[in-house]
């Protein structure tokens, strides 16, 4: 089941993504903050920390396969997201190992995660020079403003998904 129901709800949130901004109140969005939603790698987050064992990397394959289609649906460089959600994931899925699997040690993770994804993001688009704000005005412009809405969604999505994340994982150890 969760072969199936993991991908359709990545490919759901990629979509959702898109009308985030929709969302939002219109005095937020036309202010100087730049809010990005992670929302499929937070919920990769989720699935690297609760599903996967220390062997199996299916949330690396899926932040992979995912980031690529970021990268074609919302961007114009190709391959800055795959790769950045890849690695992000990577690590992610090597520091679960060193905490215990709970809502502080996730959101934790979580954050560092986020904070590497989008600097990452923010040092590869300055170096090919798509953007060319300062260090000062990223972190507080666009670096916590994403942090923030992205930690909101996580602690919005982590009760609904965290148990199915671990049931699903117990399925697919017993098949």
């Amino acid at each position: 089941m969760s072969r199936y129901v993991i991908p359709l709800f990545c490919l759901f949130l990629l979509v959702m993504q898109g009308m985030a901004m929709s969302l939002l109140p219109a005095k937020l969005v036309y202010s100087d903050l730049l809010i990005t939603p992670h929302w499929i790698l937070i919920f990769l987050f989720i699935i690297a920390i609760f599903y996967d064992k220390d062997h199996t990397y299916h949330a690396v394959w899926y932040g992979l396969v995912f980031g690529l289609l970021i990268d074609v649906v919302y961007t114009g460089v190709l391959g800055v997201y795959m790769i950045t959600y890849t690695l992000i994931i990577y690590v992610v899925h090597g520091l679960k190992k060193l905490v215990h699997a709970n809502f502080p040690a996730a959101f934790l993770l979580a954050v560092i995660g986020l904070i590497l994804a989008d600097a990452l993001l923010y040092i590869v688009y300055s170096f090919v020079q798509i953007t060319s704000i300062s260090w000062v005005d990223y972190g507080l412009l666009r670096l916590l403003p994403t942090l923030a809405a992205n930690m909101i969604f996580f602690t919005l999505l982590y009760p609904l998904v965290k148990e199915r994340a671990y049931d699903w994982s117990e399925e697919i150890s017993n098949v």
